[in-house]
């Protein structure tokens, strides 16, 4: 029990670090009037596409009989 709970967590909280650096990101690239893509291309950015394409893929791979 006290080992899921630990497991849930650190998902999370890695999920808030991985989410305000990519804010930052985002916020850096308005700043300095870059186009609206060049934070996808930064390592955050590049993190948050392959959780948000990939995680759905896989859960779909991993659910097919």
């Amino acid at each position: 029990m006290i080992a899921q709970i630990a497991k849930m967590t650190a998902v999370v909280l890695a999920a808030i670090l991985l989410g305000n650096w990519f804010l930052a990101e985002m916020r850096s690239a308005r700043r300095q009037r870059l186009p609206w893509y060049v934070p996808y291309l930064t390592p955050a950015g590049i993190l948050v596409v392959l959780a948000a394409l990939g995680l759905p893929i896989l859960l779909w791979f991993l659910g097919r009989p």
